[in-house]
């Protein structure tokens, strides 16, 4: 909340730019802390739905955070660009107040010992055999979605092309229809099994995966179709495959563990985009080269967690 605030007072770029790395930094932390929490208070058997509900949170934020924020912007001309940063600060003070009031307090595991310094810790939870099967899991997941995501708006406005004022539409209709579809596939993932709905998903998404890197010219409502169809399958296996990973660890290191998968997401995304960018070329006529071949990458990595989820499931996800 400080540093975001900060962001929004900030008096040039370089102080924008330091703040805003600390409210990323802080924020990437919150992330992760909000999983394990659900983790902790909701039996694994509900868990595919809690989760669903909290990734339809992720979808609002999506649909609504830019046009809220050019909202604010253009209406406020005495903040101008800095109205979006107090706003947030504002109204997460309120989300403050309110998760302090509701939040259960989770503190059964803090009179367990733990042997060695924090580091040693740390360096234990990650390099666990079960674990890194799981930090291996969701870094395929991420290379997935991520090698493909950051480059489809070029795609389609260079090679398929759609107007830029349409690429708003495209992720607007892709927010709604995901914050539609998280509750109903995390109600699936808890009653048909977390494994089988994870396979589904991942095998199903890898259709529109590849039609986007592989898109020809055609109508908006084509395009519109698959790319929804798109953010529905590719977010959606998040659901399943959190459930499943948040019950690889004990509960007494699942803080530690779940922010190590963060960054593991974190990293695997950043690592995504540069290599599909070291593959992706322009052309003379400045249309996107290569990118079917970045879908068929991502629709390998796709594959192999299909394989890697059968390994990583304990006997409590017998489904």
């Amino acid at each position: 909340m400080i540093a975001t605030l900060v962001c929004g007072l900030a008096p040039d770029y370089h102080s924008l730019f330091i703040a805003r790395a600390f409210a990323g930094a802080f924020g990437g932390i919150l992330g992760s802390l909000v999983q394990t929490i659900v983790a902790d208070s909701i039996p694994f058997e509900r868990r595919g739905k809690a989760l669903g509900t909290v990734m339809s949170a992720f979808s609002i934020s999506t649909v609504a955070g830019v046009p809220l924020s050019l909202f604010l912007a253009n209406n406020i001309p005495s903040l101008g660009w800095r109205a979006p940063f107090i706003f947030i600060a504002l109204i997460s003070s309120l989300i403050l107040y309110v998760g302090y009031r509701n939040i259960p307090k989770i503190t059964g595991h803090l009179g367990q010992t733990h042997e060695g310094s924090r580091l040693s810790q740390i360096w234990n939870i990650f390099f666990a055999h079960q674990h890194l099967r799981a930090f291996v899991f969701m870094a395929l997941i991420m290379l997935t979605g991520f090698s493909v995501i950051p480059y489809i708006a070029l795609y389609l406005t260079a090679n398929v092309g759609i107007d830029n004022s349409y690429i708003s539409l495209i992720y607007l209709c892709g927010g709604i229809a995901t914050l539609m579809s998280s509750r109903v596939i995390g109600h699936m993932a808890d009653h048909y099994g977390k494994v089988k709905v994870f396979r589904v998903l991942a095998v199903i998404s890898l259709i529109p995966l590849v039609i986007t890197t592989n898109l020809m010219p055609v109508p908006l409502w084509v395009v519109l179709i698959n790319s929804t169809a798109f953010f529905v399958l590719v977010s959606g296996r998040m659901i399943p495959a959190m459930a499943i990973v948040s019950q690889v660890v004990e509960a007494k290191v699942r803080g530690t563990f779940m922010s190590l998968v963060g960054s593991v997401q974190m990293l695997a995304s950043g690592l995504a985009s540069v290599l599909a960018g070291m593959v992706v070329t322009i052309s003379a006529d400045g249309k996107m080269e290569h990118y079917n071949l970045v879908g068929y990458g991502a629709a390998l990595c796709g594959l192999l967690t299909f394989c890697l989820v059968g390994y990583i499931h304990t006997d409590k996800q017998s489904k």
